[in-house]
């Protein structure tokens, strides 16, 4: 998992509550186990009509947000279906950073794991933010999580909190495999000495 530390991006403003984990990546799409290659089906029912053309006012669709790395979202983002396809989408098509008033448990533990950081912040903040996201792509925000703070297009600053564990993973690169590879040595000493004391085992 890449580590995350300071992002500098566009972000694309997405005021829609109760943004569905159908929504971001439709059921059609989970077959697969794979996390690459799912980006091009990502929110495919509000990016493309049925015959695959692309939907223009969709915000993803348009010039100044197709390489937008930050979504600022509605209230209650990544809400339904607890598919983990959800943050492979949107980390496949760029996206690692999702800041909203709110997300569905699931989805939200489940960025952390794949290196996706979700930012809960008042809705007064949010909507500070979607107003500088609407300027486009000349309108950066920057993301750092070691100091914890969001920093808008105008130099206004907006800390937030997180949990310390999921910050230390996030900082690390660490997902589930990570934490466990980094027990490596006393795993190798515990089996070595059980082989010894049972090697019928």
């Amino acid at each position: 998992m890449d580590k995350f530390n300071t992002l500098t991006g566009i972000a694309a403003p997405m005021p829609l509550v109760n943004i569905d984990t159908d929504m971001i990546i439709p059921k059609q799409f989970l077959k697969t186990i794979k996390r690459s290659g799912l980006g091009k089906n990502l929110f495919d029912e509000m990016r493309f009509t049925q015959d695959g053309a692309e939907i223009p006012d969709f915000v993803l669709n348009q010039p100044a947000y197709r390489n937008a790395e930050i979504i600022i979202a509605g209230d209650n983002f990544g809400c339904g279906s607890s598919r983990e396809h959800a943050p492979w989408a949107l980390l496949d098509f760029g996206i690692r950073c999702v800041i909203s008033t709110s997300f569905a448990d699931i989805f939200f533990n489940n960025c952390f794991k794949n290196g996706i950081l979700p930012i809960t912040l008042p809705e007064d903040q949010v909507a500070i933010l979607m107003e500088d996201a609407r300027k486009g792509a000349n309108a950066r925000i920057t993301v750092d999580l070691e100091n914890q703070v969001i920093t808008a297009s105008d130099g206004k600053q907006f800390p937030f909190e997180i949990d310390a564990f999921k910050k230390h993973c996030l900082l690390n690169g660490l997902d589930d495999i990570g934490l466990t590879l980094e027990k490596v040595s006393a795993i190798d000493a515990f089996e070595g000495k059980a082989k010894t004391l049972y090697p019928w085992a």
